[in-house]
């Protein structure tokens, strides 16, 4: 029984081995087989558009009034009247504040009467002089009482001019007790109220209220040491004029604004750069005839920069970015994709400004750059950049 199936199971594996190795011959067979290869990565390629463009660029600020002015009394007293409505424009001249003026009304007449008194001593001896004179050309009276006379004169003279001048200075404090508007612009709200004594003709003399000005408004800014530089730069190899020098255009938007629809001039450029900051401080100028622009409000300017110079403009969409790079793939003449590093700017209508690493032959991929690799061959497809232009800027309005 023993023999019977050992030589059964002897049988089974004469049977099993000439199949295993059948199996393992097709399984050969089959790797042997070569596999089709897949077909390139079907991508849209185009060249750039070669434009001449000119930088703008951008920084963020406050505005500022060109004019402020705080209101203070130049003479003490109780206010009678406050005239003006708190945040209204106000002219140049017009009346704020009255002030109580019968102290000072009072003080003007005693100068009058001072200066009246001092007139009619000069007319006395005036005539004592005159008198004097005769006298001693005919030898009546010695020199000495001829020179006394003569001084009492000059006193007199003096004495005349000193109350005239203290009458003018009480009058001006007569007028001091109307205080009024010394610029135009919008006023702010009083800090007094009728019936206060407030004191006035000193440097610490109560504030009443401020005005600032409105048109024109100043815009305030700071630029990097490298921006700074890079103008520096543009102006000395005369490719653009110093802020310094030159009036160069600037443009505006509010916070709530897509488009920079304000435009002005730079009129300032501070002298040394903030050490504290590393930051230089500029200064625009705008007309503000319907007084939308405010002091201390946030903006954003364009400043005119490099340009006009010829740069090459692509879809954002042909850029990929990685730890180091940014860069475009680029297909050759064998239809294989080459990794370019490139350098790119800003935007120009919708597309990206490169300006270093690209040729305006340069077949970009602009479309399907997930699916290209660095050497590899590409199947192409051919868009036109100068409809992208046309349907970016209409998107970015």
């Amino acid at each position: 029984m023993i023999l019977s199936a050992n030589a059964a199971r002897l049988g089974a594996s004469r049977v099993l081995l000439p199949m295993i190795l059948v199996l393992f011959a097709l399984v050969a067979c089959n790797n042997d087989t070569p596999q089709e290869s897949a077909e390139p990565p079907s991508v849209t390629v185009a060249t750039p558009i070669a434009k001449n463009v000119t930088d703008w660029d951008e920084f963020t600020g406050r505005l500022a009034a060109v004019d402020t002015v705080e209101v203070r009394a130049r003479v003490s007293g109780y206010v009678e009247s406050v005239v003006f409505k708190e945040g209204a424009m106000v002219d140049e001249g017009e009346l704020l504040y009255v002030i109580d003026s019968r102290p000072y009304q009072a003080a003007l007449a005693e100068a009058k009467a001072q200066a009246d008194r001092a007139s009619v001593q000069l007319e006395l001896a005036s005539k004592d002089q005159s008198r004097v004179q005769r006298l001693f050309e005919t030898h009546a009276i010695s020199e000495e009482e001829f020179d006394t006379k003569t001084q009492e004169k000059r006193a007199a003279e003096a004495t005349l001019q000193a109350a005239r001048a203290a009458e003018q200075a009480a009058q001006l404090d007569v007028e001091f007790t109307r205080i009024k508007a010394p610029i135009p612009g919008r006023i702010s709200r009083t800090h007094v109220t009728e019936g206060n004594l407030i004191s006035g003709g000193t440097a610490g003399s109560m504030l009443l209220t401020t005005i600032v000005s409105l048109d024109p408004i100043h815009f305030y800014f700071t630029g990097t040491e490298r921006d700074f530089l890079q103008y520096l730069r543009l102006d000395k190899a005369g490719v653009r004029s110093s802020s310094r020098d030159a009036q160069n255009p600037v443009r505006l938007k509010l916070a709530d604004e897509e488009n920079f629809v304000h435009e002005g001039h730079m009129d300032f450029v501070d002298n040394q750069i903030d050490e504290a900051t590393g930051t230089m401080l500029g200064r625009a100028v705008f007309p503000n005839p319907d007084n939308l622009l405010v002091p201390g409000m946030f903006a954003e300017i364009e400043l005119l920069g490099d340009g006009p110079y010829k740069a090459l403009l692509i879809p954002d969409e042909a850029i990929g970015a990685d730890q180091m790079h940014q860069f475009v793939y680029v297909v050759d003449e064998n239809n294989v994709a080459q990794r370019r590093v490139i350098e790119p700017d800003r935007l120009e209508d919708g597309l990206r400004v490169i300006r270093k690493g690209l040729t305006a032959g340069d077949r970009v991929v602009i479309n399907g750059i997930q699916r290209v690799h660095a050497g590899a061959p590409v199947t192409l497809k051919t868009a036109d950049v100068a409809q992208l232009i046309v349907t970016a800027a209409g998107e970015e309005r």
